[in-house]
Formats: C-alpha cells, structure tokens, sequence
C-alpha cells in the first residue's frame, strides 16, 4: 500500500519540473541541493516510476513528471489555501504605482485574486520599485510585491521567495514633438544620439536602472544623467517636456500627457516581472495571488519569450522550462 505523500515532497518536485536544475529549485526553496534530490528521489520510491530523466547536462521531466506536475501545483495551492484559513489579517500587496486608467500587470493580478478569494482583504501599496518593496519585506511592513528580482543583491534575493510572472517589452517614452515620436516601433539602433533616461541614482528602483544600463551598454547607446526622478503623472509630464530624453518604460507603462510610448525592438528587450514574497508566508490571498498570476500567465502567454528578443541571462535563468 502506498503511503501518504509529504507536501514537502511535491514542493521539491515542483520546484525542480518548473526550473529544470536541482541547483536553481534549492535556491527557489531556501534548501541543500542535496535535500531535494532525496526529497524527489522519495517522490519517486513512493510513486513506483521515475519523474526525471538525468544526465550531466540536462534534467527533463518523464511522462509520469509531465503528469504529475500540474496535479501537484493544484495540490500545492489547495494546501496553501487550507493552512492559510485562519489568517484573516489584511495582506499588503505593493503593485509599485497606480496605472491610472490602464491596469498595469501587478493591478490586473491583484483584481483577479479579490476575485478568486473575496473573503480575504488585500490592501494595494504603491511603492515604486522592487529594490525599496524588499526592504519594506524584510521589515514584515509589506507582504507581497512585483518586480525585476534577478536585479536585486543575491543577499536579498536569499531572503525572498520568488515566481515569475510575465516577460514586458521594454519601450521609451518620447515627448510628442521628439523626432522619433513619429516611429510607431523604436529600433534600438536609432536611440543613437538620443541619451536615454534610466532614472540612474534613483535607489528605489535600481533594479530597473540596472536593467537599463545593461541594455544601452549591450547596443552601445548612452544613459542621459542621474536625476531626482518624479512621481504621479503630472509631474512626470513637466519633467519628461523639461528634460526632453526618452524614458525606458514598458509597453505596458502608464499613460503620460504629452508624452507617447513606442516599443522598442530589433531586438525587442524584455523586462522579467516576478511575484516577490517572503519564503513560508501562507496567507489565502498570498495563494490567490499565485493562482491568478498563473491563470493570466497561462491564457495570455506572459511568459512565452518570443524569438530574438533581449533578456539578461541572470532573468532568463529565471524562467520556468
């Protein structure tokens, strides 16, 4: 008779079917690499077929692990969902700024968790950018956030759970009268001469900063000069008119007047928003968090990174395979 199967188990599991590397799943879970392989290595004794095939160079699941892994994660939420039940406390979620009339990414995932688990409170924060959200996660003054994690210091990083969420194109925003504001696309090459603005020495956000140096540097554009950055949609159209140099945003960014937003491409750069958490939080709205980001992730194809296109390497190990 089989014996009953450890959540802890399918957790190492799962971690190890979404990243392919035994080395990245620890990382993921904050444990020995050693220990998930004995955890999958029990899996696997109690289940009767192996769940992965192994070399020296490459993990892939098996037909067993291809089947099991979506009944794990629904077994896995079902879990978090349970032991979370008597946490009724309002969870914090930090969806970085208000998009205004358009719902940004961390705005749609947040009404589409209220959906699924209307009996938990979840509260928006808008903190600006992931590197100030981690610390206000490591003070427990905030409990969920979304970002660039890759672009965190691999000491926060091992304090933090993470989960990616969707892969943004990256796009500059242009006063009107720019004489690129004409392009409905942006190559890459033509921001030649045009110094473009990533809010460099804007501590909150250096993670995105970091993003952005990485991208000039790579196709040999110039990042305009560190200035106090500015905040609300009002003051960010006085300063975009003032300044005049194109800003890196996101497709999906706000609206701003007098300013339009262009995508780049030749390559298209990517931006890695993940779901940021504190390891071992179980909270009900935590897990609808993480149900609704995996539901529009799946249905709209967040995390199908096209062909050609530009992400760091250190994000790219991020995404699940």
């Amino acid at each position: 008779m089989p014996r009953d199967i450890h959540p802890r188990l399918l957790r190492s599991f799962t971690a190890v079917a979404e990243t392919l590397h035994f080395g990245r799943a620890a990382g993921r879970l904050h444990l020995a690499q050693q220990a998930v392989s004995r955890d999958v290595r029990a899996l696997e004794r109690d289940l009767g077929c192996p769940l992965f095939h192994r070399s020296t160079r490459s993990v892939e699941l098996t037909e067993a692990g291809a089947a099991l892994l979506p009944k794990a994660r629904q077994l896995l939420e079902l879990q978090a969902e349970i032991t979370a039940l008597g946490d009724t406390r309002a969870l914090l979620v930090d969806v970085n700024s208000p998009g205004g009339d358009r719902e940004l990414t961390a705005e749609r995932i947040l009404a589409a968790a209220r959906r699924r688990c209307p009996e938990a409170e979840l509260l928006a924060r808008y903190q600006g950018g992931l590197t100030a959200a981690a610390r206000e996660l490591a003070a427990h003054r905030l409990d969920v956030s979304f970002g660039r994690y890759a672009g965190l210091p691999a000491a926060v990083r091992s304090r933090l759970a993470h989960t990616p969420v969707r892969l943004e194109p990256i796009a500059v925003f242009l006063p009107v009268g720019h004489p690129l504001a004409g392009l409905a696309a942006v190559p890459l090459a033509a921001l030649d001469g045009h110094p473009v603005d990533v809010f460099a020495g804007q501590p909150d956000t250096a993670e995105w900063t970091d993003l952005g140096l990485r991208l000039l540097a790579e196709h040999g554009l110039t990042a305009a000069p560190g200035r106090t950055p500015p905040v609300g949609a009002a003051e960010f159209a006085r300063y975009l008119t003032r300044h005049g140099s194109p800003i890196l945003t996101t497709t999906d960014g706000p609206d701003i007047p007098g300013g339009v937003a262009r995508p780049l491409v030749d390559p298209v750069p990517l931006s890695l928003v993940g779901l940021v958490h504190r390891p071992g939080m179980r909270h009900p709205g935590l897990a609808a968090l993480c149900a609704a980001s995996a539901e529009l992730a799946a249905a709209e194809g967040w995390l199908e990174r096209p062909p050609g296109s530009w992400l760091p390497a250190e994000d790219a190990a991020l995404l699940p395979r």
